[in-house]
């Protein structure tokens, strides 16, 4: 019976799982086709592909910028260059921005390359009988360990786990904010100097120009579209059902903001995030019930950002070394 089992591949769970593997057995089961949660990367052909959720990460604290800088030195990482057009026009201090050197699961990839993963293994009810946890997944199958962490998102935490969670984690204050992303790759256009497009729009925030990224050469243009909080919201539990008809709207606005035809789409996807992030930090960083043998960690509990996340599981780490399981 190996030591933990770890729910998500993200970035929260590749770095737990890759902490505790130094000193424990460690496994780790993620629903999704591959690692990276929200830092997933979609392929389209070849080796061209869009990152649909994390687009970058711009280090704040101490600890994460070495931890950033560290993945730079070996290649994993590196600087996202060009012309970041900001036209919401507010101030802000300038980052700089790192991506992964072939996708942005690259940081989920490096993190877990020698730990046993296993992809389309949704867990879908969790036991512990005082000394062990009995893990079913959607499979029906039933795996066992002796410790388990969790990085899922708030809402599906609270269903699988409730009954091991005190008040304090089940009361905390908190609302994961949807986000829907399209992808979208356009033939017959010149290649622009643009890496990515803030916009001051009610439907569309931010888009991403996936050729500036000099991850792979392409006589088309591959775009990543990602859609205001307030219209993610309006559509999160609808656009599912209605693809083409969502897909067709982001599109035609987005062709009125930048002038990118819709008659000159090679590909097109669209993809929902019911609980992308939150926004409030909860002044709790991580949990770990020594007794129950139970670990909780995600960017859900200090904000938004990617680094909420390594921080979080950092945070976890360290309470693990200071009541380490029996």
């Amino acid at each position: 019976m190996k030591d933990f089992c770890i729910v998500g591949s993200g970035i929260a769970g590749s770095t737990i799982a890759n902490l505790l593997s130094k000193k424990y057995s460690v496994e780790i089961f993620d629903k999704a086709r591959g690692p990276g949660g929200r830092a997933s990367n979609r392929r389209y052909k070849a080796n061209e592909s869009f990152d649909h959720g994390l687009q970058y990460v711009s280090p704040r604290s101490k600890e994460f910028k070495k931890f950033i800088i560290s993945l730079k030195k070996k290649k994993i990482i590196t600087e996202w260059p060009g012309n970041h057009i900001d036209l919401t026009f507010k101030k802000k201090n300038h980052t700089i921005k790192y991506i992964g050197t072939k996708s942005n699961n690259d940081f989920s990839k490096h993190l877990i390359n020698k730990i046993q993963s296993n992809y389309l293994s949704e867990v879908t009810n969790i036991e512990f009988n005082s000394k062990f946890w009995v893990i079913t997944l959607n499979n029906k199958d039933k795996v066992y360990f002796k410790n388990i962490v969790l990085t899922c998102p708030f809402p599906q935490l609270s269903k699988l786990s409730s009954k091991y969670l005190d008040k304090k984690i089940l009361n905390l204050k908190l609302k994961m904010i949807p986000n829907i992303t399209v992808m979208v790759a356009y033939k017959n256009y010149k290649q622009i100097p643009v890496s990515s497009i803030k916009f001051n729009d009610q439907t569309i925030a931010w888009a991403s120009h996936e050729n500036s990224k000099n991850r792979f050469r392409s006589n088309q243009s591959l775009w990543t579209i990602q859609c205001t909080e307030r219209f993610s919201k309006k559509i999160i539990n609808l656009f599912k059902k209605e693809k083409k008809k969502y897909q067709g709207l982001i599109l035609k606005k987005f062709e009125e903001l930048t002038g990118y035809q819709i008659k000159n789409i090679a590909f097109q996807n669209i993809h929902g995030w019911k609980y992308a992030y939150n926004k409030i930090n909860t002044g709790v960083p991580s949990v770990w019930y020594g007794k129950k043998k139970l670990g909780v960690c995600a960017d859900w509990f200090m904000g938004s950002k990617a680094e909420d996340s390594w921080l979080s599981a950092n945070s976890l780490y360290k309470e693990i070394k200071k009541n380490p399981p029996k």
